[in-house]
């Protein structure tokens, strides 16, 4: 299952949380464990690759006070050649709660500013050709720049508002279900 929201949509946080919501009850009884903990993947080094650790400072800033996990900020990013050791560490730390996996994109022209939630796991480093493996049991994308042979130098070009306001758009919604289940 695939839903696709176009970031300067007034209602991509509602789609964004309720697609979501939706994946997580659609898990197996063994990974419902709640909060989920989420995994923003990507570089500061590269604009385009900063969706992850941007997503993931602005949603570590907008869960203080909850019981939430949050890989990958800023000040502590993981990036694509760490994902097998993020992915034995969370096997170990967090048998039972489920993996939402954050990463930047790339995609066809038309599908720049596309924010994707998939019920699947995430390939980081996929658009530049990279085999690392797969993590997390759902995954968010923002498709960040047009998909070409030398994707990696897109990362370069790619503008930091776009970015930023794909990491909001994400971390807001990520905030607000988690605060509205918390609540519960």
């Amino acid at each position: 299952m695939e839903y696709s929201f176009n970031v300067f949509n007034a209602y991509s946080n509602d789609g964004i949380c309720s697609s979501v919501d939706k994946i997580l009850k659609s898990l197996p009884p063994q990974k419902l464990a709640f909060p989920p903990v989420v995994v923003c993947i990507g570089s500061d080094l590269a604009i385009g690759d900063s969706l992850g650790p941007v997503c993931g400072s602005l949603l570590k800033h907008k869960t203080q006070g909850l019981n939430a996990f949050v890989y990958g900020t800023l000040s502590a990013p993981v990036t694509a050649k760490e994902i097998r050791h993020i992915r034995a560490f969370l096997k170990e730390t967090h048998k039972t709660s489920p993996i939402l996996a954050i990463d930047a994109a790339v995609g066809d022209a038309g599908d720049v500013g596309l924010i994707k939630v998939i019920d699947a796991p995430l390939h980081p480093g996929a658009g530049a050709n990279k085999k690392l493996g797969s993590i997390g049991d759902l995954s968010i994308m923002g498709i960040v720049a047009e998909k070409s042979v030398k994707s990696y130098a897109l990362f370069n070009t790619t503008r930091l508002n776009l970015v930023y306001k794909m990491s909001e758009t994400i971390a807001d919604a990520l905030s607000n279900l988690l605060w509205n289940k918390t609540a519960l």
